[in-house]
């Protein structure tokens, strides 16, 4: 187990991207490993986090490892949801779905492991509905919650196209430096240990037979940035999506359970002033925009168009 924790052990393989997609590479490594007897345990495991991120081309690689793997190996592949993989993975996989904890559950967790006030705890990680991760951040980042809720009641504020291009600009820039604050720090600290591993003092110039490892770098980092900046605006599409389900809860006559009961006063009155079909279009545009920005389109654009619905009710 402590081996596990450390990731030492000799028969476990993780693998986690922080890039957009796991690379085709990685899979073939994966495959390579999967083949290897098991050194000290009965098993070998090999554990793909983020397994919705594998592009088609991807998928098909582990096909065959997946359909009939060797006899002591175990493979575990992690998603949201076991209709974020293809067809031909979930047809060679067993789905196993993980209870949610409750909200008091995840608020005892984070109070415990951060010292954070039961109260802060509790909002935390109702607003990051249940996410053990986000709830922590919440409930440690003032300047998060603060962040959180100015969105939020921007969104509220929609009423015109101007305002949903000016709303649209403030949730992308707000995302962008919240990369850039996650990656910066980590992206100067690779670079200088990639120097020192080289033997190149600070300051000095580069040997040009290093040039090609930093470049190699330096994408990597970007790859990675680009990950980070579309993982901050999906967390601000879940806040909003949090948002409106609330409405159509109120709509429905649910004043219970909302995620969002700061702003019950301001939800109610939406909720009596929309449609229902209104709050759902606007619903649909929120899953539509996550599908957009898989397929590369500028977050900009995407969050603009999304906001215009909201102003108006209507799809582009």
């Amino acid at each position: 187990m402590r081996q596990v924790i450390a990731h030492t052990h000799p028969d476990l393989t993780a693998l986690r991207t922080e890039q957009v997609v796991i690379r085709i590479e990685e899979a073939r490594q994966l495959v390579e490993r999967a083949y290897y007897s098991p050194s000290v345990g009965r098993y070998r495991v090999i554990v793909v986090e983020d397994a919705d991120r594998m592009a088609e081309r991807t998928s098909n690689v582990l096909l065959k490892a997946l359909e009939e793997p060797p006899e002591r190996t175990v493979w575990i592949l992690c998603a949201p949801s076991d209709a974020d993989l293809l067809p031909t993975i979930r047809s060679r996989v067993r789905t196993v779905r993980l209870r949610e904890p409750e909200v008091d559950d995840v608020a005892r967790l984070i109070s415990l492991r951060t010292g954070a006030e039961p109260a802060i705890a509790r909002q935390a990680a109702r607003h990051a509905q249940r996410h053990i991760g986000m709830a922590r951040r919440l409930a440690t980042d003032e300047a998060a919650r603060a962040r959180r809720d100015s969105t939020l009641r921007a969104v509220l504020s929609v009423r015109g196209v101007g305002d949903a291009v000016e709303v649209a600009g403030r949730i992308v820039q707000a995302a962008t430096e919240d990369a850039k604050t996650l990656t910066a720090e980590r992206d100067e600290g690779e670079r200088a240990d990639l120097l020192r591993m080289v033997g190149v003092a600070e300051g000095a110039a580069v040997p040009p037979a290093v040039r090609s490892q930093l470049n190699a770098l330096a994408d990597e980092q970007k790859r990675r940035a680009t990950r980070s900046l579309r993982d901050g605006i999906d967390r601000v599409l879940t806040d909003l999506q949090s948002l409106f389900r609330d409405v159509v809860m109120l709509q429905f006559g649910r004043a219970d359970g909302l995620i969002n009961e700061e702003l019950a006063a301001e939800l109610t009155a939406l909720a009596e002033t929309w449609p229902t079909t209104r709050t759902i279009a606007v619903l649909d545009q929120l899953a539509l925009t996550r599908r957009n920005l898989e397929r590369n389109v500028a977050p900009v654009l995407a969050v603009e168009s999304l906001m215009i619905t909201v102003a108006s009710g209507r799809t582009l």
